[in-house]
C-alpha cells in the first residue's frame, strides 16, 4: 500500500441531557483528532468520544494512484479493516474509516462505518475530484444512485468477524437514538449540489466530511468559508477531517480539521504540525441547531417536500445522561496563516516527512547567495526549528526520527542551528564568473542558520570539459563578452550549470563519508515556479535535484518570505540578499561586478511572469485570450502593441522551453499555476513555436485598436 500521511481526523461524542421543559434537549461534544487510526481511537475514547471520523482513504493512503488498479490494494485494505474491527479500541465507539471497495466489479471510494464489530453502512463517494492534481475518475466510479441502498456481500475475512453476510451499500444516513448523521466525502463539499443541502432538509443534524485536500497557498480560507456556509443557510453541525502530511508525492495535506455550527467556526485544528496525534474538543448543544432551523421558514418549506434518505437505524446514542453541566463552546475567529507563514511551515513539514521516510541523513543544497537558494535554505532551517519545538513539546516520534537521522540514540535536538549543522550541508560552487559578494552572502547565511558549509571552485572541471570539446573539434568557444557567438556563450553557461549538478550529487553521496559519518544526503533544487514556467533554467543543471521545496512558489512570494525570515528568524544575512539583483552568474564579470541579471536575460519581469502563469493555467488563456485580458489589465502602462509584443515573447519562450518540464524536479505543490508536466499541467512539450494562427489574430486585433485610436498601422509587429 502507498505511504499514508498522518490523518487529521474528527471524533464526536454527543451527550443527551434530561428534559428542560421544552422537549428533549441534547448537547453534543465533538473532538478532532489527527492520529494513526488505532492509537487515535484510544485517545478519542479517553476524551469521551462516541463517533470517530478519519480522513479520506486513510486505510491505504490517498496517494495510491495506479496502485488502486491492483487487487492487492483492495485485499490489504480489508485486512486492515479486519484488524480494526477486532480491536478492543474500536468497541463502544462508532468508527468511520476510508478505503476503496469493489462492488459488483466497480471500484468505489468509500466510507466504512462500523460499531462493535458490525458494519453499519458502506457509503460510496458521489462526486469525484478530477481537476488539477486529482485523478479520481481514473481509478474510481462515482455512485450515481442518490438515496439508493443495495446489499454488499462482505469478504469472508470480514464475515467471520462481524457475523454479517451483507451490509447496506449506498447513499444513506445514520439514525442514532438521539440524532441523525450524514456523510460527505471531500469533493462533495465543493460540488454545486452538495449532499449536505438535501440531507439537512431531511433532518440530518450532523454532517461529517472526510477529506484528502492538499495545501495550496491561500487555499485554507476557501475551505473554511465552504464549511461555515454549509451550515449557515440550513443550520447544523459540520465536522471536517483532513489528511495531514506527505503522501509520497508532490502534495502536502495540511490538516485544518474544524467544527462549525450554524455558520460559525467553534473549533479549529492546526494546519501544519509534526505531531501524529492532535485532539480538539468542543461541546455543542443540538437544541441550538433545532432552534436555528425552526425560524427559517424557507428552509422548513423546502424540508416539507424533500425526498427522504434511507436511514440506517443504530441502537446507540451519541449522548450521555449527565451532560447538563457540560459548558458549550462559543464561536471563534479562525486564525489564518499569512502566505509567508504557510511557506515557512508547509514545505518544511513536507521536507521532514520526505527525509524521515527516505531514511537519508540530511539534505545538500547548492547555495548561490541568491533569493531562491536562500529561501530554500530558510525552509530547511524552519524545518529544524519545528523539529526542536516538537521535541521540546514531548513528541517522542519526532525525537526517534531525529536520532535515527543523525545516527545517535542519545541525541536531543534542542538548538535549531546545531541540529541544522547535523542534517544540512550547503555548498557554494564558485566559478571565474562568480562575484565575491555572492560568496560572502552565502557564507554568512550558512553561519546564521548553522549549516555545514562548503566552498569550492568549479573552474578546473569546466576547463577540463571544454578542453575535451576543443581537442575533438579544434575549436575554442568564447563568451559573447569575449567575441563569441550567442551559441558559444549559451553552451559555456550551460556547462557550468551542469557541472554544478554533477558535483552536487557527488558531494551529497560522499560528504558524510569524508566526515566519518554514515549515510547520504538528498539534493535540494531551488528553481521557483516562475522560472520553470518561462524555462529560465538549464536542463539537468543544479535545478535538477531529488526534490524542490520552492518549485511551486512564485518569486514575489519568495521575496516576501525572505522578509518574513529576516523579521521572525533574525537572519540578518538575508537583507543583502534581498537587495541584490537576481543573477545566474554564468557570464564573465565586468570590472569584478555582475553584468548578467535574470530579468534582462528573460526579457520579462518576475511580476509579469506570475501574471502570465495565472492567466495561462488558472484562467485557461491561450495567446489571444491572454492578450485580450492584458490590454485592459495593463491599459495604464502599455499600449496594445506593447502588450502584444510581451504576450508573444512569453509564449515563444514558454513553448521553446516546455520540454524542460518533462524532467522538472518533483516540487512541493503550492501554486495553482505550476507548470509541472508530470502530474498537474497536462499540456504538450513539443510545440510549433511560431504560434502563427494565434499571433495573426493578435496582430489583427492590434490593428483594429490602433485604427480606432487613429494610430498609423505598422504591418510587421515583430
Amino acid at each position: 500500500m502507498a505511504g499514508c500521511p498522518r490523518p487529521s481526523g474528527t471524533l464526536c461524542r454527543s451527550l443527551l441531557s434530561s428534559s428542560r421543559g421544552r422537549g428533549s434537549a441534547a448537547r453534543a461534544c465533538f473532538t478532532h483528532c489527527a492520529p494513526n487510526t488505532l492509537p487515535g481511537i484510544d485517545i478519542a475514547k479517553s476524551k469521551g468520544a462516541r463517533y470517530r471520523l478519519g480522513p479520506e482513504l486513510e486505510i491505504c493512503g490517498y496517494g495510491c494512484s495506479d496502485h488502486y488498479y491492483e487487487s492487492d490494494t483492495l485485499l490489504h485494505s480489508f485486512q486492515v479493516l479486519e484488524k480494526l474491527l477486532e480491536s478492543p479500541a474500536t468497541q463502544d465507539i462508532i468508527c468511520d474509516v476510508g478505503m476503496p471497495v469493489l462492488h459488483r466489479n466497480v471500484r468505489y471510494n468509500c466510507r466504512v462505518i462500523f460499531l462493535n464489530k458490525r458494519i453499519l453502512l458502506i457509503r460510496p463517494k458521489m462526486s469525484l475530484a478530477n481537476t488539477g492534481n486529482y485523478r479520481e475518475l481514473r481509478w474510481f466510479t462515482p455512485w450515481s444512485k442518490a438515496r439508493h441502498v443495495e446489499e454488499y456481500f462482505l469478504p469472508k475475512i470480514i464475515q467471520e468477524v462481524t457475523g454479517q453476510e451483507t451490509v447496506p451499500f449506498g447513499d444513506a444516513v445514520l439514525a442514532t437514538k438521539d440524532t441523525c448523521l450524514g456523510a460527505e466525502i471531500c469533493e462533495e463539499l465543493w460540488a454545486p449540489n452538495s449532499p449536505h443541502i438535501e440531507m439537512g432538509l431531511d433532518g440530518v443534524e450532523i454532517f461529517t466530511n472526510s477529506s484528502g485536500s492538499h495545501h495550496v497557498l491561500r487555499k485554507a480560507r476557501a475551505r473554511v468559508d465552504l464549511v461555515n456556509s454549509a451550515t449557515a443557510k440550513n443550520g447544523g453541525i459540520y465536522i471536517l477531517a483532513n489528511q495531514r502530511g506527505c503522501d509520497g508525492d508532490r502534495l502536502y495535506y495540511d490538516g485544518c480539521a474544524m467544527i462549525s455550527m450554524n455558520g460559525e467556526t467553534v473549533a479549529q485544528g492546526s494546519q501544519f504540525s509534526l505531531d501524529d496525534v492532535e485532539v480538539l474538543v468542543a461541546a455543542l448543544d443540538l437544541e441550538d441547531v433545532r432552534s436555528y432551523r425552526a425560524e427559517i421558514s424557507s428552509r422548513n418549506l423546502a424540508a416539507s417536500k424533500v425526498n427522504p434518505y434511507p436511514r440506517v437505524k443504530v441502537n446507540f446514542a451519541l449522548s450521555c445522561p449527565d451532560d447538563i453541566a457540560v459548558p458549550t463552546c462559543m464561536p471563534i475567529q479562525w486564525r489564518h496563516h499569512s502566505p509567508e507563514e504557510e511557506i515557512s511551515l508547509g514545505p518544511a513539514c513536507w521536507l521532514w516527512d520526505y527525509l524521515r521516510r527516505s531514511k537519508q541523513a540530511g539534505f545538500l543544497l547548492p547555495l548561490s547567495g541568491g533569493v531562491d537558494s536562500s529561501a530554500t535554505a530558510c525552509i530547511v532551517y524552519s524545518m529544524c526549528r519545528q523539529v526542536c519545538l516538537a521535541v521540546k513539546n514531548g513528541n517522542a516520534d519526532v525525537l526517534a526520527d531525529a536520532r535515527r537521522i543523525v545516527n545517535d540514540e542519545t541525541y536531543i535536538p534542542e538548538d535549531p542551528p546545531e541540529f541544522c549543522n547535523r542534517v544540512f550541508t550547503t555548498c557554494y560552487m564558485a566559478s571565474e564568473n562568480s562575484s565575491q559578494d555572492t560568496r560572502n552572502r552565502a557564507k554568512l547565511l550558512a553561519e546564521q542558520i548553522g549549516s555545514y558549509h562548503i566552498n569550492l571552485n568549479i573552474d578546473a572541471a569546466v576547463k577540463a570539459v571544454v578542453g575535451i570539446f576543443s581537442v575533438v573539434t579544434g575549436r575554442i568557444p568564447q563568451f559573447s563578452a569575449h567575441g563569441g557567438s550567442s551559441r558559444e556563450s549559451l553552451a559555456l553557461q550551460n556547462v557550468q550549470a551542469r557541472i554544478r549538478m554533477v558535483l552536487a550529487y557527488l558531494f551529497a553521496q560522499l560528504t558524510l563519508w569524508a566526515r566519518g559519518m554514515p549515510g547520504g544526503l538528498l539534493v535540494l533544487g531551488s528553481a521557483n515556479v516562475d522560472e520553470s514556467l518561462r524555462g529560465y533554467l538549464t536542463k539537468y543543471d543544479c535545478s535538477s535535484a531529488d526534490i524542490n521545496p520552492i518549485g511551486g512558489i512564485s518569486k514575489t512570494d519568495l521575496k516576501n518570505f525572505i522578509q518574513y525570515c529576516i523579521e521572525n528568524f533574525q537572519l540578518t544575512a538575508l537583507s543583502s540578499i534581498m537587495s541584490a539583483p537576481p543573477t545566474a552568474e554564468l557570464e564573465p564579470l565586468v570590472d569584478g561586478q555582475v553584468a548578467q541579471t535574470d530579468e534582462a536575460d528573460m526579457g520579462m519581469t518576475y511580476a509579469e511572469l506570475s501574471i502570465y502563469g495565472k492567466l495561462r493555467k488558472i484562467a485557461k488563456a491561450g495567446p489571444y485570450s491572454m492578450f485580450c485580458k492584458l490590454i485592459n489589465m495593463w491599459k495604464e502602462i502599455c499600449t496594445p502593441r506593447e502588450v502584444a509584443s510581451k504576450v508573444k515573447h512569453f509564449f515563444r519562450m514558454y513553448s521553446v522551453n516546455r520540454h524542460k518540464m518533462t524532467t522538472l524536479t518533483p516540487s512541493y505543490h503550492a501554486e495553482n499555476y505550476s507548470p509541472d508536466d508530470n502530474r498537474f499541467d497536462l499540456r504538450p512539450f513539443l510545440y510549433n513555436t511560431s504560434w502563427s494562427w494565434q499571433f495573426r489574430c493578435i496582430d489583427k486585433q492590434v490593428s483594429k485598436l490602433e485604427k480606432k485610436e487613429g494610430i498609423s498601422v505598422v504591418e510587421d509587429m515583430d
